[in-house]
């Protein structure tokens, strides 16, 4: 069952990027007038790349991990297995 359910994993991954971006953006909006600094600009100022890349990798991380997560109770529900590992290994 998981072979079948890691295509629809990569494709709803690439989804959610997407998703992730447009949040960013629209986040960014509100703190900065300027376009989001990038490690491609040349000259920018750590002061705003950090911050940055932080709330960029937060979103990008949150709507990943919702979408995923979400992904497989619906695949639960409809085959009736968890398409992963029931919970964490303990340490």
């Amino acid at each position: 069952m998981n072979a079948i359910f890691t295509p629809i994993g990569i494709v709803l991954g690439l989804a959610s990027g997407q998703i992730s971006k447009k949040i960013f953006d629209f986040i960014w909006g509100k703190v900065d007038n300027e376009e989001a600094p990038e490690p491609k600009h040349r000259e920018i100022a750590f002061v705003k790349l950090i911050p940055a890349l932080l709330l960029q990798g937060a979103i990008f991380r949150l709507v990943r991990g919702l979408t995923d997560h979400g992904a497989r109770h619906v695949w639960r529900r409809v085959f009736g297995a968890w398409p992963g590992e029931e919970r964490p290994d303990p340490e």
